[in-house]
Formats: structure tokens, sequence, C-alpha cells
């Protein structure tokens, strides 16, 4: 996994950008109570602009190469093979991570496996279609010679969580032109080919199927018609 383009298209202008939508993105997804656990696999550097660490104590950056912010909490290791317990975490973040990882649905299958159930993940990648992201990767040299990843699209990562049963409750495409305000509103709840980046939130769901009782078959009762004898009869 190398991630350098990455890094390198957050120097440009519209890679500055960018990283403020997904810093409001990322604001606003974490919904997480503070006695709750967040994991990050992929380290960013900027993470102090999206979530307090001094307030999120559980919070935990796993990163290969050990990027990220100083107060979290950090583990080197690769993302395909987590060394988690299983149904430990509340909160899984991949920015821009699936890109570059080689074993990616494999990756996929340890999120499932560590996140708990009802447990929320949140999913930041290139847009494939991004005639910007595109441009940028063919024509600097210096960026796609470190380029080592794949362009995913949405549907197919839509189509992974849906085979490891996670409901999607959000799928948001980040635009670059338009303006940025305080709300967000450069983040629409669709993505299409003018897209940079887009951005998914799902929850893991678990269904316990709960086992039907075998209805015993019992004996039929007879009932006794006219059982009690009236009292004109017993003086006759």
């Amino acid at each position: 996994m190398k991630r350098n383009f990455l890094f390198s298209w957050y120097q440009t202008p519209r890679g500055k950008l960018l990283k403020e939508l997904e810093v409001d993105y990322l604001q606003r997804a974490i919904t997480v109570s503070c006695q709750q656990s967040i994991l990050q696999i992929g380290g960013l550097g900027w993470e102090n602009e999206f979530i307090d660490s001094t307030l999120y104590k559980k919070f935990v950056i796993l990163d290969s190469k050990q990027l990220g912010s100083c107060p979290a909490t950090k583990i080197q290791a690769k993302s395909y093979l987590l060394p988690l317990q299983s149904n430990s975490f509340d909160m899984i973040l991949l920015p821009h991570l699936l890109e570059f990882d080689e074993y990616r649905f494999q990756t996929m299958r340890e999120i499932e496996r560590v996140l708990k159930p009802e447990g929320v993940v949140v999913i930041i990648n290139f847009n494939p279609w991004s005639l910007w992201v595109r441009y940028q990767f063919l024509w600097d040299k210096k960026m796609s010679d470190s380029w080592r990843g794949h362009f995913i699209s949405q549907s197919r990562v839509l189509d992974w969580l849906k085979l490891l049963n996670f409901e999607v409750t959000t799928a948001s495409g980040f635009y670059l032109n338009s303006v940025k305000s305080a709300q967000g509103k450069s983040i629409r709840k669709n993505c299409t080919i003018s897209a940079t980046a887009y951005g998914i939130r799902a929850i893991k769901r678990r269904y316990n199927l709960i086992p039907l009782t075998p209805i015993k078959a019992g004996k039929p009762r007879l009932a006794m018609a006219n059982s009690i004898t009236s009292t004109k009869q017993i003086h006759k």
C-alpha cells in the first residue's frame, strides 16, 4: 500500500479544497459518544481537524507507517490482517484506504469482523470518473509514479457492503465546483461524474434467528355432555 498520490494531491489547490470538504464530512459523520471506541485505518496526519483526540480517548489509528496525529493511539499493522479482537469497535473510518490496498476485499472482511453489531463504518474514496483526478494522475509524473492503487467506483463498494450485510445510510459526493459553506452544501447525497470523491456511511446489521419451538400434539380430551343429572331425574 502506497498513498503518496493522496498526500501529493492534498498539496494541490483542488486537493486542499477536497481536504476541507472531507474534514466537514467526517465531523458530521462521527456521531458516536466519547465513551465509545473509534478505529481509523490509514493515517492522514491532520486527524485533529475533524476529531478531538483528548475528548475521544478511545480513538485509535492503525497504519503500516504509523502515520497520524500525535495524541491518538497508534498501531502499526496491515489493514487486511488486523491484530484486534472481534466486535471491539463502535466506528471505523477508512479515509482513502481501499484504493491503495492490494487486499481490499480481505480488508473489508476484517472490518466486518472487528466492528461491533450495529457499528458504523465510514468510507471515503476518489471518484474514478472524476476528470480532475484523472487529469492530475496522467499529467503529474510525480503523483502518477507514486500510484500503487486502483480506483474503485461507488457502486462496487455498495455491492461489497451489501454482501457483508451492511446497511448503507448515506452515500455522498464531494464537489469542488461549488463554494463550500459552513453547512457543507458542496457535499450532496449522490455521486455523479463531476464529483471528485465520495463518502459512504453504513451500519453493520446482525439479525438473530429465533428458533421456532415445535408444537406437541396433545391427546384429545372428551367432554361429557349433560354429566350433571338434574334434580328432577333423581326424584324419579
